[in-house]
């Protein structure tokens, strides 16, 4: 895209200002929904999805909702660069009003509150400042919820509410610094382009820490992969919260509001929390039981390269690949099994791009026989956190983490 230019050491503040508006304005028209079909292998049942290229700048999705878009990654993009190329990047909105264009010489992020100086910022503007470059998985809080039992109500995503990228953008500090923020601010608040279809409904605003806003890993990201932010994933800037679930990671971000105490709107007080419990696990039924605002996400891993119900040739030794991720802290190994955990084999780790992002693991795992084969994969992480061999449950179908299982016939 001629706004990327290498030569001139990446993003080109022309190039963005001139060619962005114009990639965004293609939401209004969508062609047909494709035909075919993909099967989540829900638990409860009713697992099919439509695959659909139905949406502007996306390739091929599974279509879990239209309105707003829900689009879930199929699980064979991840066996490719653990990289995921923005065309197939899960797509999560709350509310049906999603800007179908966006007036780039015209927007501004405004930031306010208990600060020295209000600021509005053009686009042109946070293109001049400071930049910083982050690999970081952006993961839904309910990524895999159509797996819990008993089941819960929302979005019964597969494994696919989720894509990591190298984010790049402004470094959240840098445009606070600016705005001088007050002594005896407690929290930052974040408001976007996902807004309420009625009036009384609560606007999507997430808010966080204020030492964490300031923590220099928070950013204002305006690229990912190199290239320009899909609209339906924030364009033209958005929060990058790495190493926390994408809640936080507000779409077309417009304000940024400093407050003097915490927040107390409905999408931080009553919506995405989960219970104080050990692994946010309560018996499920449990409705009365005190809860905190969902944060850092934890170590998790998957197969990849061999689908659920693959058959494979007669074999002593079968290929395994997979990605990992190690939540709030870098993946520091993967071992997988063969025979339902009875016995574990150490994988082979590929490159690290960063301890927020997908890692790459690969194996060789013996096998014994012809027949079903139970493989599973455990991700420890830097902090010596393990993923649990048991699932947990939460009436909000967040944070599943434990080990998975992929069958496979040998033979």
């Amino acid at each position: 895209m001629d706004w990327f230019d290498p030569a001139d050491g990446g993003i080109t503040r022309r190039g963005l200002l001139a060619g962005a508006a114009a990639g965004a304005a293609g939401l209004a028209a969508s062609p047909a929904l494709g035909q075919s079909m993909v099967d989540l292998r829900l638990p409860g049942g009713n697992g099919g999805r439509p695959l659909t290229t139905a949406f502007p700048q996306k390739g091929s999705m599974i279509l879990q909702r239209m309105h707003p878009p829900l689009l879930e990654t199929p699980m064979s993009v991840f066996d490719g660069d653990v990289f995921t190329p923005n065309d197939r990047f899960f797509v999560r909105w709350h509310w049906g009003d999603i800007p179908t264009a966006i007036d780039v010489k015209r927007y501004r992020l405004r930031i306010g509150g208990h600060v020295d100086r209000p600021l509005s910022i053009s686009m042109a503007d946070l293109l001049r400042m400071p930049r910083m470059e982050l690999a970081a998985v952006n993961q839904c809080a309910g990524n895999s919820r159509g797996l819990f039992q008993p089941r819960v109500p929302g979005a019964q995503w597969g494994h696919g509410a989720m894509g990591n990228a190298k984010w790049l953008g402004v470094p959240l500090r840098h445009v606070l610094d600016l705005a001088g923020v007050k002594a005896g601010a407690v929290q930052v608040r974040f408001n976007g382009g996902d807004q309420a279809v009625l009036p009384d409904a609560p606007d999507f605003r997430k808010a966080l820490d204020i030492d964490h806003a300031r923590d220099g890993e928070v950013m204002i990201a305006f690229a990912m992969n190199g290239e320009q932010l899909p609209l339906l994933n924030g364009f033209p800037c958005r929060l990058v919260v790495p190493g926390w679930y994408s809640t936080y990671w507000i779409k077309i971000l417009d304000r940024i509001e400093i407050l003097p105490q915490v927040d107390d709107d409905y999408w931080m007080a009553k919506a995405y929390r989960i219970p104080t419990a050990p692994g946010a696990n309560v018996v499920p039924g449990t409705k009365d039981f005190p809860t905190t605002p969902i944060n850092r996400m934890i170590p998790r891993s998957w197969i990849t390269s061999l689908e659920e119900g693959q058959s494979v040739g007669l074999t002593s030794v079968l290929p395994v690949g997979g990605i990992a991720m190690g939540g709030d802290s870098g993946v520091a190994r993967v071992d997988l099994s063969a025979d339902g955990g009875k016995s574990w084999h150490r994988a082979t780790l590929g490159p690290d791009p960063g301890k927020y992002s997908f890692r790459r693991w690969d194996a060789r795992i013996p096998v014994a026989g012809p027949g079903q084969v139970s493989l599973m994969s455990r991700c420890w992480n830097m902090a010596g956190v393990a993923q649990p061999a048991d699932p947990i449950w939460n009436p909000g179908g967040y944070m599943r983490g434990n080990i998975e299982t992929t069958m496979v016939k040998v033979g």
